[in-house]
């Protein structure tokens, strides 16, 4: 029964390895974005299975149908916000792979700081968006829209904090294998 086990635990290490330590602050933020993606999706899950329930029975949420397609947006947003700090997006490295040592922290700098740039302008333009929507109400719900697009912002904002803890990794000369733990 160990050994089993303990095959389960070294395959969940190789799909899922452990990255270096981080600060604090980002691990705490980190985990919170974690834990509300597992709430948001449980909750998606109850309320498809409960409106699948009550339609087989002849009758039809249309609650559920429009809480999921709200949680849907902000797990969207936040899972974004969650892979960034996990450098999962998918990437091009053909490149920028074959760069090493000093050109290889100035490349990974660049890329870093056009994503901050974008994620900025993403960010600014979600509160902009969402002061505008305050006066206009989901239908069915009947909150205000600025729910709906809050995500933008707030997973916009999670995502520039974790890349600006990067780009102070790269200033510090941390490898991508330090910041990360994967092979560069």
């Amino acid at each position: 029964m160990a050994t089993a086990e303990r095959n389960v635990e070294e395959e969940a290490r190789e799909i899922l390895p452990r990255g270096p330590k981080q600060a604090l602050p980002i691990h705490l933020l980190a985990r919170v974005i974690d834990w509300a993606l597992v709430a948001a999706a449980t909750v998606m899950i109850v309320l498809v299975f409960f409106n699948v329930c009550a339609h087989a029975a002849g009758h039809d949420l249309a609650q559920t149908t429009e809480a999921c397609e709200l949680l849907m947006v902000w797990v969207s947003f936040l899972g974004g916000a969650s892979i960034i700090r996990r450098n999962g997006h998918m990437t091009i490295t053909e490149f920028i792979d074959k760069l090493g040592g000093r050109r290889r922290h100035v490349a990974d700098f660049i890329v870093q700081s056009v994503s901050l740039a974008v994620l900025w302008i993403l960010f600014w333009n979600g509160l902009i968006i969402v002061d505008n929507n305050w006066g206009n109400i989901l239908t069915v719900l009947g909150i205000p829209m600025a729910w709906q697009y809050m995500p933008l912002s707030i997973g916009s904002g999670v995502g520039m904090v974790f890349i600006a803890y990067d780009l102070c990794q790269i200033l510090q000369g941390k490898s991508r294998e330090e910041r990360y733990g994967v092979d560069e």
